[in-house]
């Protein structure tokens, strides 16, 4: 039986996965920045702390099957994140089937909650949840980093820098 804890965390991650939909697509109308692109892991990184309380911890197993499926997920996220050079200043590259993936991804996210959800505990549950975003936004920030440093160093020709 699902639990009304699940039901509120799963409201709550549909609502701000669609927040993040709508940054994103309001982000690509202005120039990217190394802090643009490092900032967001960083804060996401205080959710952590709720490995401090007991019901959230996860066991080591749990922790890499979370962070592997984030791995997982991630390579979807990286496949449809380019930047293009306008106007001197690089633009994270609007893409039609960013938006897909990541609805798509939030639709397995769900799916594989509430299916878990009766029978891992909910407090596990949500570490391993975090774990799981953590283990996609790292990589995808990494791969997007150094795709910026790239452009932004001339180490990618000039013919190719208008969308790479």
């Amino acid at each position: 039986m699902i639990n009304l804890y699940t039901v509120l965390s799963t409201i709550f991650a549909v609502c701000m996965a669609l927040l993040v939909l709508f940054i994103r697509m309001k982000a690509a109308k202005k120039p990217s920045s190394v802090k643009k692109i490092v900032l967001p892991p960083i804060f996401m990184s205080t959710g952590a702390l709720m490995f401090l309380f007991p019901e959230f911890r996860v066991s080591s197993l749990q922790i890499l099957e979370a962070l592997t499926v984030g791995a997982i997920f991630s390579i979807f996220l990286i496949k449809t994140s380019k930047f293009e050079m306008k106007d001197n200043d690089i633009y994270l590259k609007r893409s039609k089937a960013f938006v897909f993936i990541l609805l798509g991804l939030l639709a397995v996210r769900v799916v594989m909650k509430l299916v878990l959800s009766t029978q891992i505990d909910i407090g596990e549950l949500t570490g391993m949840f975090w774990l799981l975003a953590f283990g996609m936004i790292v990589p995808w920030r990494i791969a997007m980093y150094v795709k910026y440093k790239k452009i932004e160093s001339g180490s990618i020709p000039p013919t190719i820098k208008t969308s790479v």
